[in-house]
């Protein structure tokens, strides 16, 4: 076995093989003795498709079934989510990403719109039930300071749309009641972020008129998410109790104790509200709960309906599980695990052993070349840090002996969001290559509860960049990493806190941020409405916080910067728009800093094309290369500026 410096180690694992792997899937369904299921195609300028198999599985290929242009992708809230249903008959119905507005598609035919043109509406989170499609509307008019949103019902014939709840900020998840009577439905209102509050409503289904909604969870200091009718109830995620835990309430109930807690204990069924269409459970039609429950990492579990007996399924997943869809006692279920990543799964509740992937889920070489995430806890002046370390992982090469690693500190975006330590293709490109990484879940970082969620409430560009200092040290005092050779990088809030980091700290030798914020001001002035005020919980109201804004923007700090910064950025990003990379691109050119900036056409927030992907996988290895001073055969060099 030859013996190498860290980060020259000869590696398989190129930047086309990590685009190509990890489908990114948005929703599934069974329909009929079919999967169906969306998925991201990087190889055609990232457009999202509609792919079916048979449910027995094999060695077919799945068939296309809404071709090229076409594309899948709703825009509500900007990040999408539930852009497509399927009707009792089998039609297709979604989103088209070019105009935003809904097609529908009889099999064999093709799409026909069913809302009109040049409206200036998006939708999200489609529902069928019986002959409507229900739908989260959001309303964009060049007049109106902000977006106007409702839940709408569509004719599925294409003879008129009305509206069922209207008047809040926001709205997601309508579920109507199976008798067709109701509607329950999650809203909120700006301060508020889903996850800090909302309100979970009840209207009636049929009428024509709106009605006053009647609220039955949620409220201030309460996230409510995700209801589901079950055997005449509903069910919903709560964390009144500090974690999101599963509850029943009748639905004709309004006295206190009419509902029933579910789920207990250290765990969440329940996450950040990002895209809609999320759902942490289901019901199964025996009344049977398929969940997810999680603290740091996910497990999949199965219960009887009163909540009772739970029963853990031995599953290869562990990370950014959702239930997509359940029919019988199988569910359709999206995840990555410990040496399994991320796919579309196929589980049987009562056989849980035999578990398929539909989608992706195998690793395109041996185990061998993929390092086993270690979850590590470090001491942070806010408490507990939880991490997940992959080490340098090559079965081929070793380092010299007494040679400590170069690592880079990832940070997850949100910040309201969190990582569970599953087997990446990407951070394999780095570690197969002798270059560490680890991925930390800062305060801020939800999997850990409401408190864990609520150490940043006014403290972002503070605790996250002391738990990730905090991070990077302990792994240096445990003698795994260099300290002189430990990079930090993050997407976008993660490259907020890439640049706090390096312009508030030395612990960080170089800093890589993909669409990062640099200027809260121009964040709070410039970014899409459904975060328009998510920076009144992370550091504080406009204008009384002003002070605060400048102060702890990155670019208000530039003098005390000093370590080289590589910045990748979409043309097209309306949440972190590219004046904000370009600004920074400009201070380090006056500071004299080692730099580069690549902006990355047809681009927006999230890289989704398999050209951009490969370029900035390279570009990231060359500038670490470059800046530490080992060798990246194969890799284009990157210049760098000053």
């Amino acid at each position: 076995m030859p013996t190498l410096p860290y980060g020259s180690w000869p590696s398989p694992i190129e930047a086309a093989e990590v685009a190509a792997s990890s489908p990114r899937i948005d929703g599934a369904r069974f329909v009929g003795e079919d999967i169906w299921w969306s998925e991201s195609l990087p190889g055609e300028r990232g457009r999202t498709a509609i792919l079916s198999v048979g449910i027995g599985g094999g060695d077919t290929a799945p068939e296309v079934l809404l071709p090229a242009p076409w594309s899948v992708r709703s825009r509500v809230h900007e990040y999408g989510g539930g852009a497509w249903a399927v009707t009792d008959e089998g039609s297709l119905v979604f989103v088209e990403h070019s105009d935003q507005r809904v097609w529908r598609m009889a099999p064999g035919t093709e799409p026909e719109p069913l809302t009109p043109a040049d409206t200036g509406a998006r939708f999200g989170d489609l529902v069928c039930s019986g002959d409507r499609l229900l739908a989260v509307r959001e309303t964009h008019d060049d007049g109106a300071a902000a977006p106007l949103r409702d839940i709408v019902s569509i004719a599925l014939d294409g003879s008129g749309i009305h509206v069922l709840a209207a008047g809040r900020g926001f709205y997601a998840a309508p579920a109507p009641s199976p008798d067709g009577r109701l509607l329950a439905y999650v809203a909120w209102d700006h301060p508020d972020m889903p996850w800090d509050r909302t309100d979970l409503q009840i209207v009636p289904l049929g009428a024509t008129t709106t009605h006053a909604p009647r609220t039955i969870a949620g409220g201030p200091g309460v996230s409510a998410l995700q209801p589901e009718w079950s055997g005449g109830a509903l069910l919903y995620a709560s964390d009144a109790s500090g974690r999101w835990q599963l509850e029943r309430r009748r639905a004709d109930g309004d006295e206190p104790g009419d509902e029933q807690q579910l789920t207990s204990g250290d765990a969440d069924t329940g996450g950040p509200l990002w895209n809609l269409g999320a759902r942490w459970y289901a019901p199964l039609a025996d009344g049977r709960i398929l969940a997810v429950r999680t603290h740091g990492r996910d497990t999949l579990t199965i219960r009887a309906a009163d909540g009772t007996g739970e029963r853990v399924l031995d599953v290869p997943i562990s990370a950014q599980i959702l239930v997509r869809d359940v029919r019988g006692a199988r569910a359709l279920v999206t995840g990555a695990g410990a040496t399994a990543p991320m796919g579309l799964w196929l589980v049987d509740v009562d056989d849980p052993g035999a578990t398929r992937a539909v989608r992706g889920g195998a690793l395109p070489r041996d185990e061998a070349w993929y390092p086993r995430a270690r979850a590590m806890t470090f001491t942070g002046p806010s408490g507990p840090v939880h991490a997940f370390d992959y080490p340098p992982t090559n079965p081929g090469t070793h380092a010299p002996e007494g040679e400590r690693a170069p690592y880079v500190v990832t940070v997850h975006g949100g910040p309201t969001a969190h990582v569970a330590g599953e087997v990446s293709p990407a951070v394999a490109y780095l570690t197969s290559r002798g270059i560490g990484v680890l991925d930390v879940n800062y305060g801020g970082s939800t999997g850990y509860g409401r408190a864990y969620r609520e150490r940043l409430k006014g403290q972002w560009g503070i605790v996250d960049v002391q738990d990730v200092v905090a991070a990077a040290s302990g792994l240096a005092d445990a003698g795994l990493a260099d300290r002189a050779r430990t990079a930090i990088k993050g997407g976008s809030a993660g490259g907020w806190t890439v640049l706090a980091a390096l312009t508030g700290s030395d612990a960080f030798a170089a800093g890589i941020s993909r669409y990062g914020v640099g200027d809260l001001r121009a964040l709070a002035a410039d970014t899409h409405d459904f975060e328009a005020r998510y920076l009144d919980g992370l550091v504080g109201p406009l204008p009384e916080a002003e002070q605060i804004y400048i102060e702890r923007s990155p670019l208000s700090h530039m003098d005390g910067l000093s370590a080289p910064v590589l910045l990748l950025q979409g043309a097209e990003d309306r949440v972190v728009p590219p004046a904000q990379a370009e600004a920074l691109r400009d201070a380090l050119a006056a500071g004299g800093i080692p730099h580069a900036l690549v902006i990355y056409p047809d681009e927006a927030h999230g890289f989704r094309q398999a050209a951009t992907i490969v370029h900035a996988l390279e570009s990231e290895l060359s500038f670490l290369g470059q800046v530490f001073d080992f060798e990246t055969p194969g890799v284009p060099t990157l210049p760098l500026e000053r």
